[in-house]
């Protein structure tokens, strides 16, 4: 272990067998009262206060002049090249907004007022803390980042598949980031949260409580992109074209409905396919079976904002819909994959300042911060001023400015001016500024001193946190304790430990009990002292929940269907009507990738070899052997996976009485629950697919 000492009189300091120059330039290190060293910028300016950013009041704006936000924000953008340092691995399609009706009286928003028009977009997917080379199926957030190409400019709504986040002033991002990506002297964990150094920050970080519900439930688990929904997270205004304004929050909701996985089949996924995600989209779209979502709204005004118990402000928090519902305004449909991904998805970029006319900022400061940050980003990962003029990035409306040259221009501005004002005239002198077309702010009135500090209404960390547990149903309270126990046991401190249940024991006294006992603690320790007492009046939001809100059908589900020579082919036959006419696809496994000779004697192709195509890779299986196909199946280890897994997983099984050897071989009880449906040639096939449509038997005991 490399040793470390600190030189309290010159400028030199140990590390290892190498001397470096110490961090402060000054005769002796300043100590803070704590013993520490005090904290400075690169240049050596001491810092009061790295937890908050500065504002003009508690609830305003983020102030320009805050030297080492800027700072520390700008070395963060610029930490990794080329790569995106947050949502590397990602992936995208192309598709359309429709406007389902006009919105003119909230907002005077181009894409919102008129019915039935179509505007083009991309959507970038993306996981958040794992490289480009990581795998799909991380316990993580997605990215969920849509560009509008609007006609009166781009609109980047770039937002996740969970409402809210880890942290409530931007100032923090680098460190949650920090400390959730591979530690820096090991170089791992790589997509992974369960270390040490991630707990440390998070137990040390009340306001984290309520995302942490989220980021270990089943949400960030999600079976497909298809079937997660998306968030812009923070309050955003609407503004009318009399000026009159209105806050929102903007909710995607997948057409499909919701579906995760469970953590051993995601570990199993991540094997059999690391790049499951990517492959679904690629296929569903190339198959023709466009994914939808419903772009939907929370619109309230500045009363109901003073009436909500907490402040709308805070990215922390959200709005039940119970509360306030979200209306459906329109359809994102997605129908076309890039041609090329580095052009097209790697080159794309997003930046939540750009907005159109009738949709504005809110003073929350994690928002404020983002506005500030992601034109370094851009910068940096893409080489210069000119990534506008990428033709991924570039409007499809007109657009018309003085900026030239710099890195890679190959749009300059013509003619003679490259100024204004100038006098040349409308047809050479170029474009001028429109109080009538352009953008005008809300001119929201602020006030206040120069401060850096949290406002008291930002300071109720856990009522929300209890309120999603309590909301979710007893399966995914189950989740969520395991989740907890497993990303634990990874810690090597217990002190890590002890700190995380001492703040669940302010969410829920059960789930702090069961992450205890998970964890082997003898005793429970303090809870955590609040910042202001939680709350334990706040009633569940069913709507917070996945399993609380099946999905209308199978459709857009894959079952995988395990054949054998002598596989009835009328069976087969049906099943595979079932299973299209439901909107569902299969895919076919057998021994071998050459197939299986059907009892008609017709040689059936398959898509996967059985060790290639483990049952983990659908949403539910039938197995169709023949009585001597299944001979050969028990001698076959990955056979004998597919059956137990799906069982673990509680998976629908579909059946033919050959398979019961192989159910026995793996020890599955001689009692088959009904999540076991028997199928043969004639009406069995409908009800298997019928009984699919629940997704998971949840009742059987013994699964994941």
């Amino acid at each position: 272990m490399a040793r470390r000492s600190k030189s309290t009189s010159g400028q030199q300091a140990t590390y290892g067998d190498q001397e470096i120059p110490c961090g402060h330039g000054g005769e002796t290190h300043q100590t803070a009262e704590d013993g520490y060293v005090v904290l400075t910028t690169q240049h050596g300016i001491p810092v009061a206060d790295d937890q908050n950013s500065l504002k003009q009041g508690a609830r305003g704006p983020t102030l320009i002049e805050d030297a080492h936000f800027r700072e520390k924000i700008f070395h963060f953008d610029h930490e990794r090249i080329p790569e995106r340092v947050v949502h590397a691995r990602g992936y995208g399609a192309h598709g359309f907004f429709e406007t389902y009706k006009s919105l003119s009286k909230i907002t005077r928003a181009d894409i919102f007022q008129r019915e039935g028009e179509q505007t083009p977009v991309f959507v970038r997917f993306s996981t958040v803390a794992g490289s480009k080379g990581s795998f799909d199926l991380a316990r993580d957030v997605r990215g969920f980042a849509v560009k509008f190409y609007t006609q009166e400019g781009n609109w980047d709504l770039v937002g996740n598949n969970i409402p809210v986040f880890f942290i409530q002033d931007a100032i923090k991002f680098p460190d949650v980031i920090h400390s959730v990506k591979p530690e820096p002297d090991k170089a791992f964990p790589q997509a992974q949260s369960a270390h040490d150094n991630f707990w440390d920050f998070i137990s040390l970080t009340p306001e984290a409580m309520h995302m942490i519900m989220w980021v270990m439930s089943d949400r960030a688990l999600p079976r497909s992109f298809r079937f997660m929904q998306g968030f812009g997270v923070h309050t955003f205004r609407l503004v009318n074209a009399k000026g009159e304004s209105n806050f929102v929050k903007f909710i995607w909701k997948p057409k499909l409905g919701m579906q995760s996985v469970v953590w051993n089949e995601a570990v199993k996924i991540n094997g059999a396919d690391p790049d499951f995600h990517r492959r679904d989209l690629w296929n569903t779209i190339q198959s023709g079976n466009y994914p939808e979502w419903e772009l939907c709204l929370q619109v309230f005004d500045q009363a109901f904002a003073d009436s909500f118990d907490f402040d709308v402000l805070d990215p922390t928090k959200l709005i039940p819909e119970e509360l306030l519902p979200a209306e459906p305004v329109g359809r994102l449909v997605l129908n076309r994959m890039p041609e090329n991904f580095f052009a097209e998805t790697e080159q794309v970029a997003f930046m939540t300042q750009n907005v159109p006319p009738g949709i504005e900022f809110s003073n929350d400061p994690l928002l404020q911060g983002r506005n500030f940050s992601y034109l370094d980003t851009q910068l940096k990962r893409l080489g210069g001023p000119n990534f506008a003029q990428l033709p991924i990035n570039a409007p499809k409306c007109p657009f018309h400015h003085f900026q030239q040259d710099g890195h890679m221009a190959f749009q300059n501005p013509r003619g003679r001016a490259n100024y204004e004002p100038n006098s040349w005239g409308p047809d050479v002198g170029g474009p001028r500024e429109s109080t009538e077309h352009g953008f005008q702010t809300f001119p929201q009135e602020a006030e206040g001193p120069k401060v850096r500090q949290r406002p008291e209404s930002f300071s109720d960390h856990y009522s929300q946190a209890r309120q999603f547990f309590i909301s979710q149903s007893l399966v995914e309270q189950r989740h969520i304790g395991d989740a907890l126990v497993f990303e634990l046991s990874k810690c090597e401190f217990p002190a890590i430990r002890e700190r995380m249940v001492a703040h669940l024991l302010n969410v829920d006294n059960d789930l702090a009990q069961t992450v205890a006992d998970g964890l082997g603690m003898k005793s429970l320790p303090a809870a955590a002292t609040p910042a202001q007492e939680p709350r334990t009046d706040l009633p569940p939001s069913d709507l917070l929940s996945i399993l609380k809100n099946p999905p209308p059908s199978f459709a857009g589900r894959k079952v995988g269907v395990l054949i054998t020579d002598g596989t009835d082919a009328q069976l087969l036959a049906d099943l595979q009507a079932a299973i299209e006419a439901e909107g569902a696809t299969f895919e076919l496994i057998a021994p071998t990738i050459g197939g299986a000779t059907l009892s008609d004697g017709t040689l059936q192709p398959a898509h996967h070899k059985i060790d290639g195509g483990p049952s983990v890779l659908f949403d539910a299986v039938a197995l169709l052997p023949s009585d001597e196909g299944i001979l050969g199946l028990l001698k076959l280890p990955p056979a004998r996976d597919f059956a137990s897994d799906a069982y673990a997983h509680y998976k629908f099984i579909g059946f033919t009485e050959p398979a019961m050897k192989l159910f026995a071989k793996v020890g599955l009880p001689d009692d088959l629950d009904d999540g076991f449906i028997a199928v043969a040639a004639g009406t069995d096939a409908g009800r298997f697919v019928e009984a699919c449509r629940a997704l998971r038997f949840w009742d059987r005991p013994d699964g994941a």
